[in-house]
């Protein structure tokens, strides 16, 4: 079903944005330098004046032959744009993600074990805090302590850091510290609650009580019984909060000034950049779709009654 979900997204991004408003030559046609036959003949050059069939058709074909495009900005190709940014949003974002997991596992599990307990009321007031702040605002005050009141940490990330070895590494996760840790103690504490809600309803089940029964230790029993049956949900969740955190990756780089897709897509969308935004979105659709195939294929990994035919 990949395959032809993404097909549907392309066709219906890149009809929303051919009938968006603006023009990428908009600038061209306001500047009196450029003669009108120069502007016509680029127009006719990108095709912008074709039906919109037509140029789907086109950039699509171009795109299965791995062209995607050229950017009317920067003057680029748009996968080399994209190539230069991902690897830089693939780690925050990674590093986010796997920090809101390690977060909220242990986190959630706990609660669940201990249902009403001051741990558990602790936890779960510090979870609705914690995805009830917006990124922007809790970026915002990871600058104003971290680096302007401890001067612990820089609020700018720069890709270029003239250093090797350790310490290139200790540099990159400093600089990389803040964004990753808003983007996910903001998944942690929306994951949180939902793995103390898979965790209570499945450590109440008859085969829990059998597993002790049996003389397996507790630790046994939640790690292996209980909460390995309680990540089927969770699992999903994850994959459901991937649209989420590539939002609010897109605000946390604009705020950080990390080089990735996501402020590169601000960019794209403020000079009206259609082929830069048509590459990005689909990038971002692509990864969606591919986290929940991912998601699909731990089904049955973590729970044997799962079969594939």
């Amino acid at each position: 079903m990949a395959v032809p979900v993404l097909a549907g997204i392309s066709l219906i991004l890149f009809t929303i944005l051919a009938l968006a408003p603006g023009d990428p030559f908009e600038e061209l046609a306001t500047n009196p330098n450029v003669p009108a036959e120069v502007r016509m003949n680029l127009r006719a050059k990108f095709g912008l004046d074709d039906p919109v069939h037509v140029r789907y058709v086109r950039w699509f074909t171009s795109m299965m032959r791995g062209d995607w495009g050229f950017s009317f900005v920067s003057r680029v190709d748009v996968d080399d744009l994209i190539l230069q940014r991902l690897p830089t949003t693939l780690w925050v974002l990674g590093a986010a993600q796997l920090l809101g997991i390690l977060v909220a596992l242990p986190i959630g599990t706990l609660s669940a074990i201990r249902p009403y307990s001051v741990f558990d009321q602790v936890a779960t007031t510090l979870a609705f805090i914690g995805f009830s702040l917006p990124t922007f605002f809790t970026g915002i005050l990871f600058i104003l302590f971290f680096s302007i009141y401890l001067d612990w940490l820089p609020f700018i990330y720069r890709a270029d850091i003239n250093e090797t070895g350790w310490r290139w590494l200790w540099e990159h996760a400093r600089q990389a510290a803040m964004p990753v840790a808003v983007l996910g103690l903001f998944q942690g504490a929306a994951l949180t609650r939902f793995v103390r809600s898979a965790v209570l309803d499945v450590i109440r089940l008859d085969y829990i009580n059998t597993a002790r029964a049996k003389g397996l230790s507790e630790r046994v029993t939640v790690v292996k019984h209980a909460v390995r049956n309680a990540l089927i949900p969770v699992v999903t969740l994850v994959a459901l909060q991937i649209p989420g955190i590539f939002t609010g990756a897109v605000i946390t780089e604009q705020i950080f000034r990390v080089p990735g897709i996501g402020s590169l897509l601000i960019s794209a969308i403020l000079a009206n950049d259609t082929p830069v935004i048509m590459g990005i979105t689909f990038v971002f659709s692509c990864l969606v779709v591919l986290f929940n195939l991912v998601a699909d294929l731990l089904y049955g990994w973590l729970d044997p009654r799962i079969s594939y035919r």
